[in-house]
């Protein structure tokens, strides 16, 4: 795949952009972010409205740990492209880095209104009402999750961990059951059903 893009390399700037944006992703995949960030930046050089090239050199300049700029280029992809779901979703991440929690939550709500099945934006949407300590909408989420994804032993254990939070013990003990019958390894589990059978 390498090989084959880096022949489009000396096509025009459309062309180049595209073969560049391509490159820099398959770079970014194998940690080679040096290569990565050099075809990001061919990619944006050769077409400044690309929102894919745009996301790419934010993905690489997140991964060095600038998050400021990393925001300004998915904030540019969203610019030219709204319905670019990659940037609005990294464009979250990077804000839940920065602490910018509300913003965090309002980019994932954007996107559950485009990708309303997709599992990771629950996940990212649930996991923000945790951190503000609004276990219920935090829940409500996950059982949104778990109507996607119904075999996910992590996802359920941390509905029986929000329930138990909150008091109520059965339903602590139905999440807590359902995630040890499809992931009988996990001792945080095994440790609160044995707990739970003592009392």
């Amino acid at each position: 795949a390498l090989e084959m893009l880096k022949m489009f390399e000396k096509k025009d700037s459309r062309v180049k952009s595209a073969a560049a944006t391509n490159l820099s992703f398959l770079y970014y995949l194998e940690n080679d972010l040096a290569q990565a960030t050099n075809y990001a930046d061919l990619a944006v050089n050769s077409d400044r409205y690309n929102p894919a090239a745009l996301t790419n050199k934010g993905n690489t300049v997140f991964a060095n740990g600038d998050y400021e700029k990393a925001a300004e280029f998915y904030k540019e992809a969203l610019r030219n492209d709204s319905s670019c779901t990659e940037a609005l979703y990294n464009l979250g991440l990077t804000y839940k880095k920065l602490n910018r929690i509300d913003e965090a939550l309002d980019c994932f709500l954007k996107l559950h209104a485009i990708l309303q099945n997709s599992a990771q934006v629950l996940h990212q949407i649930a996991n923000i009402y945790e951190i503000m300590e609004d276990p219920n909408q935090a829940i409500e989420w996950l059982l949104q999750l778990i109507s996607v994804v119904q075999t996910d032993p992590y996802v359920l254990s941390k509905l029986g961990k929000l329930y138990d939070k909150e008091g109520d013990k059965s339903q602590a003990f139905h999440y807590y059951y359902e995630s040890y019958r499809y992931f009988p390894s996990n001792i945080e589990v095994i440790e609160w059903l044995g707990a739970y059978y003592i009392d």
